[in-house]
Formats: structure tokens, C-alpha cells, sequence
């Protein structure tokens, strides 16, 4: 009763907040608050938790301070917002709250089919969620053995959760950073497999009833990047496109240390047999060459983590829109953060080795509404799209570039006060690249615009596809139907309404076609 009564104490307060707001900052709502992307009606959010899927209903939970635009690391919350298809969500009243034992960081949730924790009811099936509890009192004492794992259920698809009063399930075993469990279940070996960010690796535990928890194996310590903190792990199987093949594919998030400075996420490629992760002999040679696979080579989309329970065995990812190197900055008062767009992802293999390929969820088609079609050769300068042909603030544009030669492909996008982002292909160099140094406000964290983002290729290419996902503040580029992916957040200080394309070579031809994003 008493879980039942602080549960509508929080929402209550939660909703008198939003209805409290005045509407003086219609401008940075006007300027900044996403379309499509999900974002909280106020407060602070990070990294993405608990997503798993139930009853036509996706769950979306974040690390979440409902009170404040900054993060407060010693009262984090679980936020909570639902969708049908993915792309079109409702914020709820936070789901998990801080308690005596600590502050609710980054975890999961499962949908214990078969009751194995024991939690149904015999008339609902239970969902579990799987959490850091984060003690700031230990960690302001000095004390490292801050952070251990707990567990809460739902009866009610989410709705509401009752914290295990034998938390925390998994102690701390005095590690300093000991936090972030993904739970998935093994079917194979019929049990709970939880992966864990361990300082700067990643722990395997093993349970039957996500109540008791043993050690299975770590893995990491020489392999991958090591220039922070891992974070948000995610381990599952996929099968190999166009085989039957299964491998699984380990994601580990780290700050800093992304391939453009900050925030960002590596992953693996190997085999698990329900106690150890042991990397493939391809992927390994890949990662000799390479150094670090990365998901994602753009500043913004840290803590990609899965859903589960998604239907047809689809693999969808979702990350938090930022880097921790200037979150807490950006220039928004009532809100700081947002997600990604939702992304399915699917496993290639090539003679180079896996490449871990992401795309929008398909649901995304079903919003796009009036369209501008272009084929054009290109030149020096070409107009794309003029002002008022298409609202670049919601869009997605399809480029197919055919006949490339060696030179560099300049995406440009404009407003009249003279700002713009850059980005493109640079078919020299053999690399992508996005330049926000003048793209609007820039100036609120000296890191935030301090160099172009820049992302390798394999080659030089005749032929390419890019698919450009446009939203007030953010850009999202999947080049060769994700093949290399960028993601990156900006601000300016009026939306961008055109778009060109230029090159410094000739004999190219482009395909265009760009769709507006009617949501509501």
C-alpha cells in the first residue's frame, strides 16, 4: 500500500509540475524541443532503461531527474513513455524513484514469461527490473562499494513497481564502478544471463529466478577501447544476414574516449556458450586492424542499448542523444536530452570483417508526408531545397549518388541569419564528415564545436546511399544503409530552411528524395 500511495504522490507532483509551467520559454520550445525525437516534458534525462516490449505496447524508461534540467546524481529516478510503433511516444509519471538505499541508475527489464522470479500472480506475467542503486552517501564518504544491483516487479504492465525488500540482489564486491546490468534469457541454457560494466570490462553473472545471482566470466581487459569508464552493456545473438548463422554481438558504451572525443559506443562480435563471450577469429583480426569498433561515429548517441521481447526476433536499439562532454550545457532551461531514433539493427560479414548495421525502424515511413523528388547533376552549388518546400525541421531525405569520383561531397544546411551544418562525403580522404562550427549556438561549452566530426570509409566509392533524419536539433546520417553511422545534436538560433549540395568534381549524378515527418 505504502509502494501504491508514494507512486501517486510522485506522479501527482510530477504532473502539477508540468501544468505549472508558464509558457515563457515558447522560443526554446519553438527552437529546440524535438518533433519526433523523444524527449521529457521537463527535467533531465540520460541514458535509455528497461526497454522491452509487451501487449502492443513498447516501454521506454531513462535515467531521469524530474525536478531540475541538470542531473542530480544522488536522487536519479527511472523516468517512464510508451508507444505503439516506436516513433510516436507518451511520457508517463516516473516509475522508479530514489530511496534510503540509493539512487535508481541505468539497468533493464525482462518479461518473465515463465514467473521464474516467482513475482505473478498466476493471472499477469511479471516484469522485472534490474537496476544500480547508487548509495551517494558511500560514495561522498569515499567508501568504492557505492553501487550494487536491485531488482523491482510490475503486475500491471508497468504501470506501477514494488522494490524486492530483499535488495539488493547482487553486493558489491568492492569494486568502484560495479553498475549498468543488462539481463537478457538464455534459452538455450534455460537462465538469466546478466552483463555487467565492470571499471573498464565487462562481468557475466548468471541466475534461475533474477533473485540469485553467481559469477560466470569477465571479458575485455585487452580488447576494444580503454580510455574510460565501459558503460550500458548489451549482449544478444543475431544471425548473420543472408545465413542462418548466429553470432552474438556484445555493444559496450564508454566515456570518454568515442572516436571524436566523449561519449560513444564499441561492440563485439564472437559466440557465447551461457559462461563465456569469446570474440570470432574474424572479428578479431578486424579489431587488430581497427582498434575499436565503433556503432556509431558522430558526438551524440552514448548508453545504445536493446528492447526486449521485440516481436519477430527484431533487434531495435535506442541511445541517449548526447555526450557527456557538454550535456549538462546545452542550451535548453525547461529539458536537457533525448533519445535517438529508434534503430533495427542486423549483422553483415564481408571479406573486412562484421559490420553491425543501423537503420531507422520502419514505422518511421508511416509519417512521411509531402515529398520533394530531384535527380540532378551535380556541380559546383545546387540547390536542394528552397525555403518553404519542405519543413527541414522534420524530414528525411534518401540520396543516391551514382557515378562519384574522387572529391568531396558538401551537404549544407541553411537558415537566413547565416548559419549552417556541414556534412557530407569526402570521396579524397575516404571519410564522413559533420561540421557544426557555425551552426548556431556553439559557445556554451568550449568542447561542444571544437573540431569536425569525422568518420573512416573503407574506400572511395562510385556509388552511395545516405539516409538523412532531420529533426530540430539533430542530425542522424546512415550512409550505405547503415553501414557507418553519425549522430550529432545543434542549435541554432533559427531552424534551417534550405538545403544544397556541392562538389568540386563533375560527371556525378544524385537521386533526392525528401519526405516531411507529419507527426502530431
Amino acid at each position: 500500500m505504502k509502494k501504491i500511495i508514494s507512486t501517486l504522490i510522485i506522479a501527482a507532483t510530477f504532473y502539477s509540475g508540468l501544468n505549472a509551467q508558464s509558457d515563457a520559454k515558447t522560443s526554446e520550445e519553438q527552437l529546440y524541443r524535438p518533433n519526433y525525437h523523444f524527449t521529457p516534458q521537463k527535467g533531465w534525462m540520460n541514458d535509455p532503461n528497461g526497454l522491452f516490449y509487451l501487449n502492443g505496447t513498447y516501454h521506454l524508461f531513462f535515467q531521469y531527474t524530474p525536478f531540475q534540467s541538470v542531473p542530480d546524481f544522488g536522487k536519479m529516478h527511472w523516468g517512464h513513455a510508451i508507444s505503439k510503433d516506436l516513433i510516436k511516444w507518451e511520457e508517463l509519471a516516473p516509475a522508479i524513484a530514489y530511496d534510503e538505499k540509493g539512487a535508481i541508475f541505468s539497468g533493464s527489464a525482462v518479461v518473465d514469461k515463465d514467473n521464474t522470479s516467482g513475482f505473478g500472480d498466476g493471472k499477469n506475467v511479471p516484469l522485472v527490473a534490474i537496476f544500480t542503486y547508487h548509495n551517494m552517501k558511500k560514495e561522498q564518504a569515499g567508501e568504492i562499494d557505492a553501487q550494487s544491483q536491485a531488482i523491482a516487479y510490475s503486475l500491471d504492465n508497468g504501470k506501477t513497481w514494488t522494490k524486492y525488500s530483499n535488495n539488493p540482489v547482487l553486493k558489491n564486491p568492492g569494486i568502484k564502478d560495479f553498475r549498468d546490468p543488462k539481463v537478457f534469457w538464455d534459452a538455450k541454457r534455460k537462465q538469466w544471463v546478466m552483463g555487467l560494466a565492470v571499471q573498464d570490462r565487462q562481468h557475466f553473472y548468471a541466475s534461475k529466478n533474477l533473485k540469485d545471482w553467481s559469477f560466470l566470466s569477465e571479458f575485455g581487459k585487452d580488447f576494444g577501447g580503454h580510455d574510460g569508464v565501459w558503460e550500458c552493456p548489451d549482449l544478444f545473438p543475431i544471425k548473420v544476414e543472408g545465413t542462418n548463422e548466429e553470432k552474438w554481438v556484445l555493444i559496450v558504451n564508454i566515456n570518454p574516449g568515442g572516436p571524436n572525443g566523449g561519449s560513444a559506443a564499441q561492440y563485439f562480435v564472437g559466440d557465447f556458450d551461457g559462461k563465456t563471450f569469446k570474440m570470432d577469429d574474424i572479428f578479431t583480426k578486424q579489431l587488430e586492424k581497427e582498434k575499436v569498433v565503433w556503432l556509431d561515429w558522430g558526438r551524440d548517441n552514448y548508453a545504445s542499448v536493446s528492447f526486449d521481447n521485440v516481436p519477430d526476433n527484431k533487434r531495435v536499439i535506442i541511445g541517449w542523444m548526447s555526450n557527456w562532454d557538454y550535456s549538462p550545457n546545452v542550451p535548453t532551461e525547461k529539458w536537457r536530452g533525448s533519445s535517438t531514433i529508434p534503430r533495427e539493427v542486423t549483422l553483415k560479414r564481408s571479406k573486412d570483417g562484421y559490420t553491425l548495421k543501423n537503420i531507422p525502424v520502419a514505422q518511421l515511413k508511416n509519417y512521411e508526408g509531402k515529398v520533394v523528388k530531384k535527380e540532378i547533376n551535380l556541380g559546383s552549388d545546387k540547390k536542394l531545397i528552397s525555403k518553404g518546400e519542405i519543413d527541414l525541421s522534420k524530414a528525411v531525405i534518401d540520396v543516391d549518388f551514382k557515378k562519384m569520383t574522387k572529391g568531396v561531397y558538401t551537404f549544407a544546411l541553411k537558415n537566413s541569419l547565416g548559419e549552417q551544418l556541414i556534412f557530407g562525403i569526402d570521396n579524397n580522404k575516404q571519410e564522413l564528415f559533420i561540421d557544426r562550427t557555425k551552426s548556431g549556438k556553439t559557445d556554451f561549452k568550449n568542447n561542444f564545436a571544437d573540431r569536425i566530426s569525422k568518420a573512416p570509409l573503407a574506400k572511395n566509392y562510385q556509388n552511395a546511399t545516405l539516409k538523412i533524419v532531420l529533426d530540430k536539433t539533430s542530425i542522424e546520417i546512415f550512409f550505405n544503409n547503415g553501414e557507418k553511422v553519425m549522430t550529432e545534436i545543434f542549435f541554432p538560433n533559427e531552424n534551417f530552411s534550405e538545403l544544397s549540395l556541392s562538389t568540386d568534381t563533375k560527371g556525378s549524378k544524385v537521386n533526392f528524395n525528401a519526405h516531411q515527418i507529419n507527426i502530431k
